[in-house]
C-alpha cells in the first residue's frame, strides 16, 4: 500500500535519464503510483539506481502500434505524465499532448527539456551546464579564474525535476477543480533562471558585482566562505549577521581591529587571507568542538562517506540503507502522511502484468499484448 500525501495519484513516466527519474522518485517517495514505461533492454534495476526507486516498470516496444495504444490507455487512467524527450519525439510516436488530452481531458502532460519546447535552442542537445550558462547562474559560480559547474544540481534537479514536480501537482489541483488538463513546458533553463530571482534583485539594487568571488554569497566575503583546516579537511563559515559575526571573532580568538569593519568590500580579500591563517591552526574536529551547534553559522564540509554518519543526519534519519545502498530518505517530511521509499528500483519489465492489471487492463488484454510482442 502506497504511503504519503500523494497516495492515489497516478503518474505515467516515460523512462529517461537525470532529472526525469529524479522527478519520478520525488513523486513516488510521497506516495504516488508511478508506472515507468521502459523500452526493452538492460541497464536498470540495480539497487544503486537510486533515482529509479519506488515505481513499477512496464516494458513496451514503442514501434509496435499495440504498445502505443497501451500507452494511451495508461494515460486515460493517469492524473499526469512525465516525458523528457526532445520536442517532437512524442508526437512522432503518436503520443503527443493533442492525442493524449483527447483521450483524457483532465490529463496533466508534463514535458521536461533543457531548452523548452520552443526557441532557437529548443531542438539542440545540451546538458545541465549549458542550460544554466544562459541564465547568469553559471557565470556567478566558481573561482576567480573560471566558472565551475555546481554538479548538475541547478539545471537538471533544481531547475528541472523540482519545477516539473511542482508544476505537475499544480496542474493536478487545477484539473481536479476544473476538469481541464494542460501541458507543462518545463525547461531547465527557465527553472534555473527562476532560481536566480534573488540575485537579479541584488543586481537591480546595485548590490551585485559581475566579478566572481566579490559578492556576499559567492565566496567573496571572508565571513561567508570555505576554509581548510590543519588536517586538510574543510569547514564552512556563514556568519553574515552582526551578532553571528561577533561570535565568530570570539570563538576564533580574533582581536585584530581590521575585522571590525565587516562590510568593507575592499578589505574582504585581506580578511579572507587572515581568517584562513587562523582556521588553518586547528583540525576540522577541533573547530567542530568549538563551533558546532552555535550561532556562528558553521558546519563541517563532509564527503559522501562522512555525511550519512554525521550526528544531525543520523538523528533525523536523513539517509537510509536500502538493499545495501546508502541513499537520501524521502523529503520533505509530513506530520500526518509521511512519505517512504515505496520499493527498490525495478528491473525493466518487472511489473508488466501486475501494473497493467492494477491500472485496468484485463487478463486477456495483457495476454494479447504479450502474444503480439508489444509487451
Amino acid at each position: 500500500m502506497a504511503q504519503g500525501p500523494l497516495s492515489g495519484l497516478k503518474i505515467v513516466e516515460f523512462a529517461g535519464i537525470g532529472p526525469g527519474p529524479f522527478c519520478g522518485m520525488l513523486l513516488s517517495d510521497l506516495g504516488a503510483d508511478v508506472v515507468r514505461i521502459d523500452r526493452k533492454g538492460a541497464g536498470r534495476g540495480s539497487p544503486a539506481d537510486i533515482t529509479g526507486r519506488g515505481r513499477r516498470s512496464v516494458a513496451l516496444d514503442l514501434k509496435n502500434p499495440e504498445s502505443i495504444e497501451t500507452c494511451l490507455k495508461l494515460m486515460e487512467a493517469a492524473d499526469g505524465i512525465i516525458e523528457g524527450f526532445r520536442p517532437g519525439v512524442m508526437e512522432r510516436l503518436g503520443l503527443g499532448p493533442d492525442v493524449a488530452l483527447k483521450r483524457n481531458p483532465k490529463l496533466v502532460y508534463g514535458r521536461m527539456t533543457g531548452w523548452g519546447q520552443f526557441g532557437p535552442y529548443a531542438k539542440a542537445a545540451g546538458h545541465d551546464m549549458n542550460y544554466i550558462a544562459i541564465t547568469g547562474a553559471l557565470h556567478a559560480i566558481g573561482t576567480d579564474d573560471k566558472p565551475i559547474p555546481p554538479l548538475n544540481l541547478v539545471g537538471d534537479f533544481g531547475g528541472g525535476a523540482l519545477y516539473l514536480a511542482f508544476g505537475l501537482l499544480a496542474g493536478v489541483i487545477h484539473a481536479r477543480a476544473s476538469g481541464e488538463g494542460q501541458v507543462i513546458d518545463c525547461a531547465m533553463s527557465d527553472g534555473a533562471a527562476s532560481l536566480m530571482a534573488m540575485f537579479y534583485g541584488f543586481k537591480a539594487m546595485g548590490a551585485w558585482q559581475e566579478t566572481r568571488r566579490s559578492n556576499l554569497l559567492d565566496g567573496g566575503a571572508h565571513f561567508y566562505d570555505t576554509y581548510q583546516c590543519a588536517d586538510g579537511k574543510w569547514i564552512s563559515i556563514g556568519s553574515i549577521e552582526p551578532q553571528f559575526y561577533a561570535l565568530l571573532l570570539e570563538k576564533t580568538g580574533i582581536t585584530d581591529p581590521a575585522f571590525q569593519n565587516q562590510m568593507d568590500r575592499s578589505a574582504w580579500p585581506e580578511l579572507t587571507r587572515k581568517l584562513a591563517e587562523v582556521l588553518k591552526t586547528k583540525t576540522q574536529a577541533e573547530w567542530c568542538a568549538i563551533m558546532d551547534a552555535t550561532d556562528i553559522c558553521f558546519a563541517p564540509i563532509l564527503d559522501l562517506d562522512e555525511a550519512p554518519k554525521h550526528p544531525h543526519n543520523v538523528a533525523r534519519e536523513t539517509f537510509l540503507n536500502l538493499d545495501g545502498v546508502i541513499q537520501p530518505a524521502p523529503a520533505p517530511r509530513f506530520s500526518a502522511t509521511p512519505g517512504k521509499v515505496q520499493g527498490p528500483p525495478p528491473k525493466i519489465g518487472a511489473d508488466n502484468e501486475g501494473a497493467l492489471a492494477d491500472w485496468g487492463f484485463s487478463a486477456d488484454a495483457i495476454k494479447q499484448l504479450q502474444a503480439s510482442g508489444a509487451l
